[in-house]
């Protein structure tokens, strides 16, 4: 098979390797960097000595100025050079742990890698942790290049046990094919032409390297056909069409293909492009697609080949690397964003961590920022799905904080879960409406947040007598209650209490479901549990009551004891104290009740109810 037309790389290393002076060396020598700035200084030999160093310092500082004025640290630069052979596109990623996001986001699109070693520092716990995530993101292809040789006054002693370090490592990291080429970024040697100063290196050039690598661009193209639809066209008077970008495999008008999740079949009409249609599209074309019959198709669908259609599940198997700086916490939601599709996803408490130094699976019950671990993904729908080994597109994922709208994980679909296939969800003749019907009431949920001794629990307690006397089928869900019996192997940590409000919400939603009026009261503390409660039903079933206590107030109440048991150090974890309450931002009601009494608290909530026409 002939060499691939194009290649993209990311180039990534630890700090201080010379990962700059690399890229610069590697673009100047390969005849596609021509600045006037390195001319002029190159030119300048009492500033900066000889030619050679001047040019030297030259490509150093246009490696470290694009990094500032691409804002290197909070996002991936990208080079472009070509060479007679192949165009090359140069993804160059930051060196720190912190910024493992840029990484991952440089190694998501990449057929190869550039790995930087400097040999004096040998084999570091970071470069561990690139070769993991470029591995982890499928990128197969890795070249290492063991840096600064010309400090080693180019010994072969120097090269060849950090060489049998790496072999070994790569053997952990499985289907990858490793080169380790022994460099001198500074002096340029072997990394466009062979160096004449390490002749005991048999082997190619950093660049001779690349040019020969064999990237199976036909590989997408073999798969049967994947579009994930990015835009629908809103019907004309004759045009409705579904765009996005091929995942795999090609198509042709007259094909077959199935809409998925929904699992419509249908043939494809035209075939629309920039310019015409088209009489055949393969994998990485954007095109727009219309089908033959009219049938409900929406973004982050699938159209796939109809004889071989991706699974469709909402439970899987997942790696998820962590990149927030608050740590993943099981059961909490976020917005998934995977293909086209946004779906809200919970992962489970994590399975293991991985330690990228060792590769070995460790116990974990929550991820901090950075870490890589496995776990159980559920969604709120079905999507289709691939893993990510079969199709980077279908299989590869972002999770994003539904409250700051931040990009919290990147993951990587192992496989759906067996019960996501064997416990499908079972058709019943009696629902909500019929149950709310016979007891003739509007069902919903009424949710006090606040702080400790806020008076939550006195409020809803009046609440539900009120709601009593007036012939209401209620039930109370109090947060101290449910500790007795449903979560009492809760304890107060941070996963403790998003369980423990995930666990109310989900009682809370099937009582009301049974048609009664809810009210729960819960200190619930975040505001993202909080939204994920009110996520369970449809928006006008839910009301957020925020009982707005004054910190000093709701102390100074203190009918347990509590807040003096915080204070001394008793009580750990204690809400407003050592551990944050988010107060929320958009209640249905807001009761202040520094100036008004739980019982005109009680009233308030009332009015609301009836203005709402949720009671008479």
């Amino acid at each position: 098979m002939a060499a691939a037309s194009s290649l993209r790389f990311v180039m990534c290393g630890s700090v201080d390797d010379g990962k700059s002076t690399l890229i610069g060396r590697l673009l100047h020598d390969a005849g596609a960097l021509y600045d006037d700035q390195v001319r002029a200084l190159a030119a300048d030999s009492r500033k900066y000595g000889t030619q050679r160093e001047a040019l030297d310092f030259a490509l150093l500082m246009d490696g470290l100025m694009a990094e500032r004025e691409q804002s290197i640290t909070i996002d991936v630069a990208y080079r472009y050079f070509s060479t007679a052979r192949r165009a090359y596109v140069v993804a160059d990623a930051p060196g720190h742990e912190q910024y493992t996001r840029n990484m991952v986001t440089a190694a998501s699109t990449a057929d190869a890698a550039v790995l930087l070693i400097d040999v004096q520092k040998g084999l570091l716990a970071q470069t561990r942790r690139h070769a993991f995530i470029l591995a982890l993101m499928g990128v197969r292809h890795i070249v290492v290049a063991v840096n600064k040789m010309d400090l080693m006054s180019y010994s072969a002693a120097a090269f060849g046990p950090l060489e049998d370090a790496c072999r070994e490592f790569a053997r952990q990291l499985g289907d990858v094919t490793l080169t380790v080429i022994p460099v001198s970024a500074l002096q340029g040697e072997n990394v466009v032409a062979r160096s004449s100063r390490m002749d005991w290196y048999r082997g190619a050039s950093l660049l001779e390297t690349l040019e020969s690598l064999r990237v199976d661009n036909e590989g997408a193209q073999a798969l049967p056909l994947r579009l994930p639809v990015q835009w629908v066209n809103r019907p004309d008077q004759n045009f409705r069409g579904f765009a996005g970008t091929i995942a795999g495999g090609s198509v042709q008008p007259g094909d077959e293909v199935r809409v998925l999740p929904a699992g419509r079949s249908t043939r494809v009409a035209r075939i629309v492009a920039l310019g015409g249609d088209l009489p055949q599209a393969f994998a990485g074309q954007a095109v727009t697609l219309t089908l033959t019959d009219e049938i409900d198709v929406s973004r982050g669908d699938v159209i796939a080949a109809a004889a071989e259609p991706p699974k469709v599940a909402d439970q899987f198997e997942a790696t998820l690397i962590w990149l927030a700086e608050e740590p993943m916490l099981g059961g909490r939601t976020y917005l998934m964003k995977i293909g086209a599709a946004t779906p809200v996803a919970t992962p489970a408490a994590p399975k293991y961590r991985i330690d990228v130094k060792t590769l070995e699976h460790v116990a974990a019950s929550k991820l901090q920022s950075n870490e890589i671990g496995v776990c159980n993904l559920s969604l709120d729908r079905p999507v289709a799905f691939e893993s990510y080994r079969a199709n980077r597109d279908l299989g590869g994922f972002v999770l994003i904080d539904r409250i700051s709208n931040q990009t919290v994980a990147a993951g990587l679909l192992h496989f759906a879960l067996r019960r996501a296939d064997n416990v499908p969800l079972q058709a019943l003749d009696i629902g909500k409406k019929a149950r709310a019907t016979a007891l003739r009431q509007t069902p919903c949920i009424i949710w006090l947040t606040g702080l400790p001794a806020a008076g939550n629990s006195t409020i809803a307690n009046l609440l539900e007598l009120e709601l009593f006397r007036r012939g209401r089928h209620t039930y109370l869900l109090d947060g101290d209650n449910v500790r007795h019996g449903l979560n009492r192997d809760l304890g107060f940590t941070d996963a403790d209490r998003v369980e423990n409000v995930r666990r109310v919400g989900e009682v809370a939603r099937l009582m009301m479901d049974a048609g009664l009026i809810v009210i729960v009261s819960m200190i619930s503390p975040y505001r993202s549990e909080r939204r994920a409660a009110r996520h369970l039903v449809e928006e006008d079933e839910f009301i957020e009551v925020y009982v707005d206590t004054p910190p000093a107030i709701a102390e100074s109440r203190d009918p347990k004891g509590h807040y003096k048991k915080a204070r001394r150090g008793d009580l750990k974890n204690f809400t407003g104290i050592d551990s944050a309450y988010e107060p929320p931002e958009h209640p249905e009601i807001h009761l202040e009740t520094a100036e008004i009494s739980a019982e005109q608290a009680t009233q308030q909530i009332m009015r609301y109810l009836a203005d709402h026409k949720l009671i008479d």
